[in-house]
């Protein structure tokens, strides 16, 4: 209770618990979780610091639509300075646009500029410039009550300038296969198998919106506030884990606004859901003034800081006893059939396991190891 009373941090968790339950009571439809218009949805912002800009483009749907979201390709977008200095985002596919580094005025506020294909042209408010203070450290602590551990984090400012907050993350870990797969079938032959499909890393990003303030406090200090915790049956912790944590200094504008959407996205189920209210942020329609668009734009610095750990929890995978195949039916065998050597029951059989057995990547990894992992 101390920690509560000292911080004022959104319990996502528990606002989406709040949320589903009143649902059941009195279910509420407004008019946007039904309505098939596309509306714009913009997330990104403009980092003041030395690492990339991202802006990504998309569009509402119905609550009930099972298309896949409907991205926006082939917009123009352009950070505008104030004093009239203009910065122009590159395209690289599937609605995500990119502006590298640059030697950003930090005493000047800027807006967002977008032009999309079929000519509607979107603008932000002008914001200013939010410092971000550097994360003091990212700390790991298993907690038997939730069976996994929590990933939390610190921070101060020490000009108490800061006083809100919001994080993202992304986690990567190293896994395993159950069973290692040494044969592949290359043009109808069984050779040794010329790449390891038994070490995987996968990556994933947060998908809850992380918020803190000290407005309340007479320091700017966030301590220990927990980020995300880490189950040990998800076997993430087994080997190795490393979670990157990034750091965003809001204005409050950004920080109400964040929180109006925490309490309307987290009940659906993420942020790229559809929207159940009018969150819209600080875009307009310039061509339509009564079209909704929704997201915020902001500029500030990002910190980020990056831990390792190998606590060991967790088990290796395990699987059902491999079968065999025949030499005959192993060359002809299906993707889903995954080779493991030439040791079966019988001399001329073969033994094979399912993908999600032998082949990390039915998880959803990767055989590449990451540039940065230790």
């Amino acid at each position: 209770m101390n920690r509560i009373n000292k911080y004022c941090v959104l319990a996502i968790g528990f606002i989406a618990s709040l949320l589903l339950l009143y649902s059941c009571v009195e279910p509420f439809s407004p008019p946007e979780v039904n309505s098939d218009a596309k509306y714009l949805v913009i997330d990104g912002f403009l980092n003041m610091g030395s690492d990339t800009s991202r802006i990504n483009l998309s569009h509402t749907q119905s609550s009930t639509a099972t298309e896949a979201v409907l991205n926006e390709v082939g917009a123009i977008i352009t950070a505008e300075e104030e004093k009239g200095q203009t910065y122009n985002f590159v395209e690289e596919g599937n609605g995500s646009y990119y502006l590298p580094h640059q030697n950003f005025n930090v005493t000047g506020k800027y807006r967002l500029h977008i032009k999309t294909a079929n000519g509607k042209e979107y603008v932000s408010d002008y914001v200013e410039v939010k410092s971000t203070p550097p994360i003091d450290s990212v700390a790991y602590k298993y907690d038997s009550r939730q069976e996994g551990g929590v990933m939390y984090v610190n921070t101060h400012d020490p000009k108490n300038l800061t006083r809100f907050y919001r994080w993202k993350f992304e986690e990567t870990w190293e896994y395993r296969s159950a069973f290692y797969s040494g044969l592949e079938v290359v043009n109808k032959q069984i050779i040794s198998r010329r790449e390891n499909v038994n070490t995987c890393w996968r990556t994933i990003k947060s998908g809850n919106i992380l918020l803190g303030s000290t407005i309340k406090l007479s320091q700017d200090i966030i301590k220990d506030l927990p980020l995300t915790v880490v189950p040990v049956s998800t076997n993430k912790l087994y080997i190795k884990y490393s979670i990157l944590v990034k750091q965003y200094g809001l204005t409050q504008d950004a920080f109400e606004y964040w929180t109006s959407l925490a309490k309307t996205t987290e009940g659906t189920g993420s942020l790229f859901d559809p929207l159940p209210s009018q969150v819209t942020g600080n875009f307009k329609c310039v061509t339509d003034s009564k079209e909704l668009v929704f997201g915020y734009f902001s500029a500030s610095v990002e910190q980020t800081k990056r831990i390792f750990i190998s606590p060991g929890l967790g088990a290796y995978p395990t699987c059902a006893r491999p079968d065999t195949l025949t030499i005959s039916e192993a060359m002809n065998s299906t993707p889903g059939e995954v080779l493991l050597n030439f040791t079966g029951t019988r001399p001329d059989s073969v033994l094979y396991s399912n993908a999600a057995c032998a082949d990390c990547r039915a998880q959803g990894g990767t055989t590449t190891k990451p540039s940065f992992w230790q």
